[in-house]
């Protein structure tokens, strides 16, 4: 995988962004990553997996031999890109293509991956909404609420929903943020939900513990995905990830391995935990 700096131009697209539109590219894994036969058998649903974080750990999901529902709002070409990772490893790819933000389509995903894969053996909730506003008199109320319901609202819903077909063994995996910790305050919508990401996933892990099924948290810092052009400034775009210790954004490759990880029975001893994958930031 590229472990240099994305290093971008300035750039600008509109919402909710396109992966070949980017430059450069991000890093998905493509040419890098090696499945070893840790997810071997496993279903597994992955919210947001056209682009970025999502097409990264379902192409990883598939190296290690999980079959793949792919969860997406409206960004058919991205879907269909990952979609062929997904099948160029022999395993299924199943596509829901909705608008998490309304509860019953997050209960129609998980009755979808029920007759295509099922079961559930691992529930990834990574799809998210941001916008960056410097004051809070111009955040529109709709935008609030579109932030809430897609990043938070469906986390509920799906879990509610996927928990009945769960078994013991089975993994559920959050993406929260180092936003959720230090928050910028040009992203307060956004930055909220990630904390209550953060928060949902510890009472989920106590929860569910008996049962025997696992709920985590991964807390990316600046990673190179579609969401950046998509929703920030070009002028931010252009520095995007200078400021970690590391000097440069992450690339979706970067984080994908801890995602599949969590999801395996290696981690069989690890649930209410919170990954930090920052480029050197500290979760407070």
């Amino acid at each position: 995988m590229s472990t240099e700096q994305p290093d971008p131009p300035g750039q600008k697209q509109d919402a909710p962004g396109f992966t070949n539109s980017m430059r450069p590219v991000p890093d998905h894994g493509e040419s890098s990553y090696r499945g070893s036969g840790r997810l071997t058998g496993k279903a597994a649903i992955i919210t947001g997996a056209d682009s970025g974080i999502g097409r990264a750990t379902a192409l990883a999901f598939a190296r290690e031999g999980a079959d793949v529902l792919i969860a997406y709002l409206e960004e058919d070409v991205d879907a269909q890109a990952t979609r062929k990772l997904v099948e160029a490893e022999g395993r299924q790819a199943v596509m829901f293509r909705g608008d998490l933000a309304l509860p019953s389509q997050c209960r129609d995903l998980i009755a979808v991956a029920m007759s295509k894969l099922g079961k559930i053996d691992v529930l990834i909730h990574n799809a998210a909404f941001q916008r960056t506003h410097d004051d809070i008199a111009d955040v529109p109320d709709h935008e609030w609420f579109d932030t809430v319901s897609t990043n938070l609202s469906a986390y509920f819903h799906l879990t509610k929903a996927a928990i009945p077909h769960m078994k013991s063994g089975s993994s559920i995996i959050a993406t929260s943020s180092i936003q959720a910790d230090n928050p910028s305050p040009n992203l307060l919508p956004y930055a909220a939900t990630k904390a209550g990401i953060t928060n949902m996933t510890a009472s989920l892990a106590q929860m569910l513990g008996p049962q025997g099924i696992r709920a985590n948290v991964v807390a990316p810092g600046p990673i190179w995905t579609p969401l950046i052009p998509a929703t920030m400034p070009e002028e931010q775009v252009e520095n995007f990830g200078s400021d970690t210790p590391l000097g440069r954004a992450g690339q979706p490759a970067e984080v994908a391995p801890v995602y599949v990880m969590l999801a395996s029975d290696e981690a069989s001893y690890i649930s209410g935990a919170v990954i930090a994958v920052t480029g050197g930031k500290p979760l407070l």
